[in-house]
C-alpha cells in the first residue's frame, strides 16, 4: 500500500482468489471481481459479477435431504478479452499457458480504477506487453469499461483478440458449496446490433429476473461478431510493430428487470452502451463521482493504519454507494465481492450503518427500508414460532424469509451437520439499534415516527412475548436462543438446540423495550393513535413491556457476566494444548467436531458475545441498562468480565478483533492496539484462512472505520448533541474525519495529541452542541473551536 494505491507484484496462483476480492470494482449497483480478463473460471480464477439484490433459489439433494438455498447470482461475465499470436500454436495467452516475465496489479483508490501490467514471453526474444485499465462506473451505475493496450517488444506480427459476454457462468466461487446446484442462469440468447455492438440476454431459473447486457468494442481494425452458445463474441486482428501500442476499448452496459424506469433490460442495455461516450470521457465522469465520494467520507489517519482504512472505505463505498439509496437491498455480509454466505444479509449492518449514518444517511435510510419492507414477513415468522411481533431472520435475501441453511459442511471432517444459527434472534435488536442510531444522527423524525416506530414496536412486542416468568428467580427469561458467539448452540448432551438467557440477547431486548417505550410515549398524538389502531397496541401491553424491560434475567458466575445460564458449569478448555496440536484454532468448532467432540462442552467462544455489549453501548449507557434491570455493573465487574472472555475466545470471526479492540480501547487497556491491528489486517492478510477470496468481510471493514469515527473519540449522537469522550491510544493519537450530522454537511473533527478541533461549515443550520465529560461547547456554522482534552 502506497498512499492511494493498493498494489500486487508478481503472479501467484495461490493468491489469485484473494487478489480478485481485494481488487474488485463496484458502484453499489453491481461489482466485478478483479480477475484477469483472459482467464476463465477454474480452480485459480473466479471472474464473478454480482448485482445487488439479484437472487435465485435452487434445491439440491444433500446428505439424504432436499436442501433449498437462495444465492446472489453470478450474472453473465462481461470481462472476457483473450489474445494470441495469429501465426502461433493457437493457444490463448494466460499466466498458465505462457511465461510471465513481469506482472503487476494496482487498484487506484482515488479514481476507482484497476490497472494491470503483464509482460508475456513468446519465445525467440519476443515479448508481448499488456496494460489494462478497468472501471465500474460510479456516475452511471449500469456501465463498465475495459481499456487494453498491447505493445510488441522485439517483433512484428498480428495479434488475434476475442472479446465476449459469457452467459455460461455458474456460482462456483466457494469450494464448500460445490455440492450444491450453482446453475442459476437459463435461456441465454445472443445477437448483434452491429459487429462492434453485441448483446446477451438470459434470466434466472426460479426468480425469473431478466438480465440484459450489451458490449461495444472499438479498435483500430475491423471488428467482426461471432456468437456461440451462451457466448456473444467479437473478434479483431491487430497488426503489431515493435514499440507501438495498439488499443482496444470494451464498454459494457448491464440492466435487470428489477431496475426502475425501463421497459426491457436488453433494450435498456443496448441503448445505454450505444450512447456511452468514449473511454477517456467515461473515465472523466467516473473520476468526478469518486472525488465527490471521497470528500463526503473524508478520513485522515496517518501511517499504515490510514492506508488500510482507506482500502476498507473504498470497498464499503463500492458495495453501498449513493446508488444504493435507489435500490431495495440490504447489507450483504461479504460485499458484492464473492459468493460466500450466498450474498445474504445478516446482522453485519450493525457494524456498517453507524458509519454510513454520519456520511451517507440516505443510504442508511434505504437499508432500513429494506428491513421495513420485510416487516410483514418478519411478523409472519413470529406467528409461525407462536409469538407476537416481528422475528427477523438470521439470514435474509430477496423477500425476508429465513434463508439460513439447514445443514452446513465441515470441510475438516467432510460431514454435513445441522445448522441451528437461525436461533440468533438477536438480529431483531440489531435492526432496532440501527433505526435508533440513524434517527439520532440524522434527525429524521419523519422516519422515526413512521417506519422506524413500526419496526421498533413489532421487535419490542416479539421480545416481550418471548419472555417467560420464572417464579423461582423472580425474573423473566428468554429461552432457546443462540448468542453472537455461534459456537454454543445447545447444552452438552441436550436433545434440542438452544440456550437460555444469553446475556447479550436479554440486555439488548431490555434496551429495545425501553427505547420503544420512549418512542411511543413521545410520538405526536395523531401518529400514536394511528399506530395503536393499526397494531392493536394498548396501555396494558405498554405496562407489560415496562415490566419485562426491568426484570429480564442476566446470569453471573464467579463475579462476571455469564454468556448464558449454565455457562459457568462448562469445562475449561486446554487452550495451550489445542494451539500446540493445531496452530491456528480460530475455527475451533470444526476442529472439535472432527475429533467427535463439541465446543458446547467448554468455556470457549468463537467471537465476542457478552463483550458486544461494550461495543454497542458506552460505559455510561451500559451501566444504566444494568441498573434498569436491577443489577449493579461497576468498573471492576466489567473489567473482570472482559478479562474472562478475552482468554476464552478463539477469534474465529473477523468481527472479533474489532469488538475486542473497541472494548479494550474504551477500557484504556494496553492490549487494545493488538486487536485493532487484527481487525485492520483481517482481510488484507486473509487471517481467517482463505475466506477473503470468497468475498470481503464488509462488517469488519466498516467497523474499523467506525472505530476511528465513534470508538476512539467516544462519539455518540444523542439528545440533539454530539457527545465526545476520547480515549488515548498511543499508536493512533492523531486523526481526523468529517461528518454529516443533522443537516450539517462536512463537520470536521480532528484529534491531535490531546487537542480537539471542531469545524462547522457555513450554513443556515442551528449551532451544534458538543458535549464532553467536563464541559459543553456550542459551535455555530462558520466557526472552528479548539480545546485541550482532560487527561
Amino acid at each position: 500500500m502506497t498512499g492511494w494505491t493498493w498494489e500486487y507484484e508478481g503472479y501467484d496462483p495461490a493468491e489469485e482468489r484473494l487478489r480478485e476480492s481485494l481488487c474488485a470494482l463496484g458502484n453499489g449497483y453491481f461489482a466485478t471481481r478483479g480477475a484477469l480478463p483472459e482467464c476463465a473460471a477454474d480452480d485459480i480464477h473466479h471472474p464473478g459479477t454480482y448485482v445487488a439484490g439479484c437472487y435465485n433459489r435452487l434445491t439440491t439433494e444433500i446428505a439424504g435431504r432436499r436442501v433449498e438455498n437462495e444465492d446472489i447470482v453470478n450474472v453473465p461475465n462481461w470481462l472476457p478479452l483473450r489474445f494470441r499470436l495469429a501465426d502461433g500454436d493457437g493457444v490463448w495467452l494466460t499466466p498458465e499457458t505462457a511465461e510471465v516475465l513481469d506482472h503487476r496489479q494496482m487498484v487506484h483508490l482515488a479514481s476507482g480504477l484497476l490497472e494491470r501490467r503483464t509482460r508475456y514471453a513468446l519465445g525467440e526474444g519476443r515479448v508481448l506487453s499488456v496494460r489494462q485499465q478497468r472501471l465500474v462506473h460510479m456516475a452511471d451505475p449500469h456501465l463498465a469499461a475495459l481499456r487494453t493496450e498491447f505493445t510488441a517488444e522485439g517483433f512484428t506480427g498480428d495479434l488475434d483478440v476475442e472479446a465476449a459476454l459469457d452467459g455460461g457462468v455458474t456460482n462456483s466461487g466457494v469450494a464448500r458449496y460445490r455440492d450444491l446446484d450453482g446453475r442459476h442462469l437459463t435461456s441465454p440468447d445472443t445477437g448483434s446490433v452491429e459487429p462492434d455492438l453485441v448483446w446477451l440476454r438470459c434470466r434466472t431459473r426460479t426468480s425469473d429476473i431478466r438480465i440484459g447486457m450489451a458490449a461495444r468494442l472499438r479498435a483500430d481494425a475491423p471488428v467482426t461478431d461471432h456468437h456461440e452458445g451462451a457466448r456473444a463474441g467479437q473478434r479483431v486482428r491487430l497488426g503489431l510493430l515493435p514499440g507501438r501500442t495498439v488499443t482496444v476499448d470494451k464498454t459494457v452496459a448491464l440492466h435487470t428487470s428489477r431496475d426502475p424506469a425501463i421497459s426491457d433490460p436488453l433494450d435498456a442495455a443496448i441503448d445505454r452502451v450505444a450512447a456511452a461516450p468514449a473511454f477517456d470521457d467515461l473515465l472523466e465522469t467516473h473520476l468526478t463521482a469518486w472525488d465527490q465520494l471521497w470528500r463526503r467520507a473524508e478520513l485522515d489517519v496517518p501511517g499504515e493504519a490510514g492506508d488500510i482504512l482507506r482500502l476498507h472505505l473504498f470497498h464499503v463505498l463500492q458495495t453501498l454507494s449513493p446508488h444504493t439509496a435507489e435500490l431495495d437491498v440490504g447489507v450483504p455480509a461479504r460485499g458484492l465481492h464473492g459468493e460466500a454466505y450466498r450474498g445474504h444479509v445478516f446482522w453485519d449492518e450493525l457494524f456498517v450503518l453507524p458509519y454510513l449514518n454520519l456520511h451517507f444517511p440516505e443510504v442508511s435510510r434505504a437499508l432500513l427500508r429494506y428491513r421495513h419492507r420485510r416487516l410483514d414477513r418478519a411478523c409472519a415468522a413470529a406467528r409461525a414460532a407462536g409469538r407476537r411481533g416481528a422475528l427477523y431472520p438470521w439470514q435474509s435475501g430477496s423477500d425476508g424469509r429465513e434463508e439460513t441453511q439447514e445443514v452446513h459442511l465441515n470441510p475438516r471432517s467432510g460431514r454435513w451437520l445441522p445448522d441451528h444459527s437461525r436461533l440468533q434472534r438477536h438480529v431483531g435488536s440489531a435492526v432496532a439499534y440501527n433505526v435508533w442510531q440513524y434517527c439520532e444522527s440524522s434527525g429524521d423524525a419523519e422516519f422515526l415516527h413512521t417506519k422506524g416506530a413500526e419496526m421498533l414496536l413489532q421487535i419490542a412486542r416479539f421480545w416481550a412475548d418471548s419472555a417467560t416468568w420464572d417464579d423461582q428467580l423472580g425474573r423473566h427469561r428468554i429461552r432457546g436462543v443462540m448468542g453472537p458467539d455461534e459456537y454454543h448452540d445447545a447444552y452438552p448432551d441436550a436433545l434440542r438446540p438452544g440456550l437460555d438467557d444469553n446475556a447479550y440477547t436479554n440486555v439488548t431486548a431490555a434496551w429495545v423495550l425501553s427505547r420503544t417505550l420512549d418512542v411511543v410515549r413521545t410520538l405526536p398524538e395523531p401518529r400514536r393513535r394511528e399506530l395503536a389502531e393499526r397494531t392493536g397496541l394498548d396501555a396494558g401491553e405498554l405496562e407489560q413491556w415496562e415490566d419485562v424491560s426491568r426484570t429480564l434475567h442476566v446470569p453471573f458466575h464467579e463475579g462476571v457476566i455469564s454468556q448464558f445460564e449454565g455457562y459457568g458449569d462448562l469445562a475449561e478448555l486446554d487452550w495451550d494444548g489445542y494451539r500446540h496440536r493445531y496452530g491456528d484454532i480460530r475455527r475451533l468448532d470444526r476442529i472439535m467436531e472432527a475429533e467427535d467432540d463439541t465446543v458446547n462442552r467448554y468455556k470457549a467462544s468463537k467471537q465476542a458475545d457478552v463483550l458486544m455489549l461494550g461495543y454497542l453501548f458506552s460505559p455510561r449507557e451500559l451501566r444504566g441498562l444494568f441498573e434498569l434491570l436491577g443489577y449493579r455493573l461497576d468498573d471492576e465487574t466489567w473489567h473482570r468480565t472482559v478479562d474472562h472472555y478475552l482468554h476464552r475466545t478463539s477469534h474465529g470471526s473477523t468481527l472479533s478483533g474489532l469488538v475486542h479492540g473497541w472494548v479494550l480501547a474504551r477500557a484504556r487497556r494496553a492490549a487494545a492496539w493488538t486487536y485493532c491491528q487484527e481487525a485492520l489486517r483481517g482481510d488484507i492478510a486473509d487471517l481467517q484462512g482463505g475466506t477473503t477470496g470468497e468475498g470481503i468481510h464488509l462488517g469488519a471493514m466498516a467497523g474499523t472505520l467506525d472505530l476511528v469515527q465513534r470508538g476512539l473519540p467516544g462519539l455518540e449522537t444523542r439528545e440533539g448533541a454530539l457527545w465526545l469522550d476520547p480515549v488515548p491510544l498511543p499508536e493512533l493519537s492523531s486523526y481526523g474525519f468529517s461528518l454529516h450530522y443533522q443537516g450539517h454537511w462536512g463537520v470536521e473533527l480532528r484529534l491531535e495529541r490531546g487537542r480537539l478541533g471542531v469545524t462547522v461549515p457555513q450554513s443556515d443550520r442551528e449551532p451544534i452542541d458538543i458535549r464532553l465529560p467536563d464541559r459543553v461547547v456550542c459551535v455555530a456554522p462558520g466557526e472552528t473551536y479548539h480545546l485541550l482534552l482532560a487527561d
